[in-house]
This record gives structure tokens, C-alpha cells and sequence, in this order.
């Protein structure tokens, strides 16, 4: 498995864009085959903070995810709602998570 932790830091303001934007970006994202889990979750205390957890099967379906239509249109509609750049950490699992799919 290939994992990105994808962490976001948005306006006040932007949240339920931001929100709706991830939302509709990770329901796209799970209908590629390479995709095996896509989160959108919100810091629980600081509600512009957020993280994106994608899992992958391998490292090219994440590079393949980038290429999509719905990656661009929520990469450009959120941007502007971004109060620092986001970050993304990439991780190799452990545990066999893949024996799971």
C-alpha cells in the first residue's frame, strides 16, 4: 500500500467550501480502481485544520489520481481557500492492510 496523509489548513471562512469541495473529491476518488480508502477528516479543536487520508494501492495510482478531472477541480476550487500550503507525508504500511482488500 502507498498512504498520504495530505494535511490542510483553511480560511474560517472557507470551511463548508472546503468541506463540500473534499467531499465531493473523495466520493470521485474512491471510483478509481487504484483507490483503496479516501478520507476527509476535520481537526476535532481547530476547525480549519484538515487531513486527507489515500490510500493507494500502489505508488503510480497515486500519481494516476493527479491525472483525474475531479483531482483538478477540487486542486484549483480550494486553493484559494488555503491559509499555508497543504502538506502531504507519504507512508509504507506495516501491518498488512492489503491482505484486508
Amino acid at each position: 500500500m502507498y498512504i498520504v496523509h495530505v494535511h490542510v489548513e483553511v480560511f474560517p471562512e472557507a470551511v463548508e467550501a472546503f468541506k463540500a469541495a473534499s467531499q465531493a473529491n473523495a466520493a470521485a476518488s474512491l471510483l478509481e480502481p487504484g483507490v483503496v480508502r479516501f478520507d476527509v477528516l476535520q481537526e476535532s479543536e481547530v476547525a480549519t485544520r484538515f487531513l486527507l487520508v489515500e490510500v493507494y494501492r500502489v505508488e503510480a495510482d497515486a500519481a494516476a489520481h493527479k491525472e483525474t478531472a475531479h483531482y483538478a477541480t477540487w486542486r484549483d476550487k480550494v486553493a484559494p481557500m488555503m491559509a499555508q500550503p497543504r502538506r502531504g507525508v507519504k507512508y509504507g504500511n506495516i501491518f498488512p492492510l492489503d491482505a484486508m482488500w
